[in-house]
């Protein structure tokens, strides 16, 4: 009896310990609780300092954790392994992840600084009355360019691209919207074109500017442009900030056909463990004072009007980054196409980079 006593003991410590492990081990993966905050955004995408800030002035802890894409952002968002407190999908993903109820609405009325972020940016279709979404960032997809390495050459239009001149000297990211949208927008078609014909036609241009490519990277773009291994790339503006401020002699533009308006905004997920920290959160982060810090760690633009008076002026008067409204005009923000078009535009940018080689 005394022996069955001893074993029964043993399991409760076991079970006991278990239980401990495995509180701390969620904790590790992002099960928030009152007093933890469990964020997912992009990488390099706020500055460290201000996540200290919070923590010491609302005693939250931060687990703060990174994705490289949307579509990995909203696999594991869906997945529900991990309770992402706060996430910064773009403005398609975010009409997705609204559609698929994978959204807690936002209380405006908790976001007293909520006032600050320029209207323009605010009520835009892929979320009605800014329901499930607060603006973080946002920005444009260009061409950063070297024109010491190619002879006083500018950029006005996406065909300039086209010159047998380039050769060998194009670095392109890694996406097919952005890829696919250069070769719409160099044909006169919108970015979200879904027309199979006008598609295709775009992939077969984008065929014939193989010459001018010297690769299709991802983040290193980066590096590559600032250390000159080659004079221009397909970026997006926030890296072009990044890359310019490496090396003076780039320079970035929009092209006069037009381009993407990207908006990458605040939600939070159906999975959130602590929605009232997430909303301290997101009214920290609208902060004017707060705002402005982030942006000049970060690089990309602000739509937060009031954090511009804390900003350097040559900062936010520089039309590359803030371009001016005849140019908004032009530009276009990304729809949610459907997963058979998206599958169809991957398709056919996966066969552009199989005829590279």
């Amino acid at each position: 009896m005394k022996q069955l006593v001893r074993v029964f003991i043993a399991i409760a410590i076991v079970s006991a310990l278990v239980l401990v492990a495995i509180s701390k081990l969620n904790d590790t993966q992002g099960y928030s609780g009152d007093n933890t905050l469990t964020i997912y955004n992009w990488g390099d995408y706020i500055d460290p300092d201000l996540i200290k800030r919070f923590e010491k002035e609302t005693g939250i802890s931060v687990v703060y954790e990174t994705f490289d894409s949307n579509e990995a952002m909203m696999t594991k968002v869906k997945q529900g392994g991990t309770s992402y407190d706060i996430a910064v999908p773009s403005e398609y993903m975010i009409e997705k992840m609204r559609e698929e109820d994978l959204l807690i609405p936002i209380d405006h009325s908790k976001l007293p600084n909520l006032k600050n972020i320029d209207e323009r940016f605010m009520d835009l279709p892929f979320d009605p009355d800014n329901k499930y979404s607060i603006p973080y960032f946002w920005g444009t997809v260009g061409i950063v360019y070297n024109p010491e390495l190619l002879d006083g050459k500018g950029f006005k239009s996406w065909n300039d691209l086209w010159d047998p001149e380039l050769k060998n000297e194009i670095l392109l990211v890694d996406g097919a919207r952005e890829v696919m949208g250069m070769g719409l927008n160099s044909l006169g078609y919108s970015l979200n074109d879904t027309n199979k014909t006008h598609l295709r036609e775009a992939k077969e241009k984008l065929d014939t500017l193989t010459p001018n490519i010297k690769a299709i990277v991802g983040d290193e773009i980066k590096i590559l442009l600032a250390n000159e291994e080659a004079p221009i790339g397909l970026v997006w503006s926030g890296d072009a900030a990044d890359i310019m401020s490496e090396n003076e002699k780039l320079d970035y533009v929009v092209p006069e056909e037009g381009s993407n308006l990207w908006f990458d905004n605040m939600v939070i997920p159906k999975t959130a463990k602590n929605v009232e920290g997430a909303h301290q959160f997101i009214n920290f982060m609208l902060d004017a004072e707060v705002s402005a810090l982030n942006t000049e760690w970060v690089s990309y633009s602000t739509p937060n009007k009031a954090a511009l008076e804390f900003m350097p002026e040559e900062m936010v008067t520089d039309e590359r980054f803030y371009p001016s409204a005849e140019l908004t005009e032009k530009l276009e923000v990304y729809e949610n196409l459907g997963q058979a078009n998206l599958a169809f535009y991957n398709e056919l940018f996966l066969e552009f980079k199989m005829h590279r080689k």
